[in-house]
């Protein structure tokens, strides 16, 4: 299966739509992370001493991560839990194969 496949198969799946407030907290945190990101370039711009930025990169991998997270919990909760409702097992593969390319 190549990767166009495997996005059109992924896309079958429900998606459950986000609540407003849950569309507003995501981008909440996405925007608190680019910020982030402006600041590590500004820091490497200034040379700043590396174990400095090396923190500020902590922190944002941890934003991330929390992000991450938090999608995933309402992935599991809307759209896998929808589609396991409506007899459709293979939004466990899909969620499989999810988990597996964010461990890499």
């Amino acid at each position: 299966m190549n990767k166009k496949e495997n996005l059109r198969s992924m896309t079958e799946m429900a998606h459950h739509s986000r609540s407003e407030s849950e569309q507003k907290n995501l981008m909440k945190r996405l925007k608190i992370i680019e910020g982030q990101i402006r600041g590590l370039e500004k820091m490497v711009e200034n040379d700043v001493y590396c174990p400095d930025i090396l923190i500020q990169v902590s922190a944002v991998s941890s934003a991330l991560n929390s992000f991450s997270k938090e999608l995933l919990t309402k992935h599991i909760n809307g759209c896998v839990r929808e589609d396991l409702a409506n007899g459709k097992d293979e939004s466990l593969d899909e969620l499989i194969k999810v988990l597996h390319k964010m461990m890499k």
